[in-house]
């Protein structure tokens, strides 16, 4: 018999996408709330509690909620919101963060999906930080752009409203409080909060991160080719990885530097770009912030938590 996976809130961005990368999936057997009882709260207890696997594409105090109503020892959670991606008891659910991460979140009943905007930064930071080449309280900053998908409900939906009049770009997060700075600084192993400031594009999805590096202050300055090859083994290193290292060039401008490149993929690449001479470096990251940053990644989730191939 297909273990049982339920969505809880599959109308909404993340909860569609979601269904859409499972359709036709004979290994897994969706459940969904029957129309008329929607709006039940006892009928969401009762899916939650007959699923194998319950997916949760909610706000997060729905989220907590979601989780209090499962009353069995057996019904394993994958949560996409924001609310337990810090919490004790939950694995973070970015498997590329470790050798033993794909491993730990198998094993795992309650994951925690990642945040679109911090597997960037995450991504390439990590690596850096274990391997002792950046300190753990180096004043990290990090700013991007997303799609419009990337900033919630009531940006989508100002977005979609507003056309062809819609802001070409649009930073946001100004008060500098941003809601990712906690799980940012957590797992890329940071010991003061990094100072981050994103911002939306006129597109639906997609997405860039960049880190830059003032390196001269260091006690000894990684040269941009030993920050490469810091990341490169990390993530050679990963079964299954979907995350992929660009070579290290020289380049003033790259084409495949665009945030839509990996649009509907649950792929990552990370570039690294350096003047050793002045000491500086960027650390960039290409991805789908619905894909990797979200569906593809629960789904990736998903199918480790199941022992599926997908």
């Amino acid at each position: 018999m297909a273990p049982k996976v339920f969505i809880d809130g599959e109308h909404g961005t993340t909860g569609l996408q979601i269904r859409t990368l499972l359709a036709g999936r004979k290994d897994i057997e969706i459940i969904s709330v029957p129309v008329e009882r929607r709006k039940d709260a006892a009928a969401r207890a009762e899916f939650l509690n007959a699923a194998d696997v319950a997916i949760l594409c909610l706000p997060d105090d729905a989220a907590k909620e979601s989780v209090s109503l499962i009353g069995n020892g057996t019904t394993r959670v994958i949560d996409a919101s924001t609310a337990h991606r810090v919490a004790e008891g939950w694995e973070y659910g970015f498997a590329e963060i470790d050798r033993d991460q794909p491993n730990r979140i198998a094993q795992a009943s309650r994951v925690a999906n990642p945040g679109c905007w911090p597997q960037g930064g995450i991504a390439a930071l990590r690596p850096l930080v274990t391997a002792g080449l950046i300190p753990e309280n180096f004043p990290v900053t990090m700013n991007g752009v997303s799609g419009y998908t990337g900033g919630g409900r009531s940006m989508i939906e100002d977005y979609e409203a507003k056309g062809e009049d819609a802001p070409e770009f649009l930073p946001y997060g100004l008060g500098l409080k941003h809601k990712h700075v906690a799980e940012f600084r957590k797992y890329a192993k940071l010991s003061r909060d990094p100072l981050f400031q994103p911002a939306v594009g006129n597109f639906a999805q997609g997405m860039i991160t960049v880190v830059p590096l003032q390196l001269a202050d260091l006690p000894r300055v990684p040269s941009g080719q030993e920050l490469h090859a810091a990341i490169a083994d990390h993530f050679a290193s990963i079964p299954g990885s979907v995350v992929d290292v660009a070579p290290f060039a020289p380049a003033e401008r790259l084409p495949q530097l665009q945030p839509e490149v990996h649009n509907g993929t649950n792929r990552m690449t990370l570039y690294v770009f350096a003047n050793d001479a002045r000491a500086q470096a960027l650390l960039v990251a290409v991805y789908d912030n619905l894909g990797k940053g979200a569906s593809g990644a629960a789904v990736q989730n998903l199918d480790l938590m199941l022992g599926l191939g997908g």
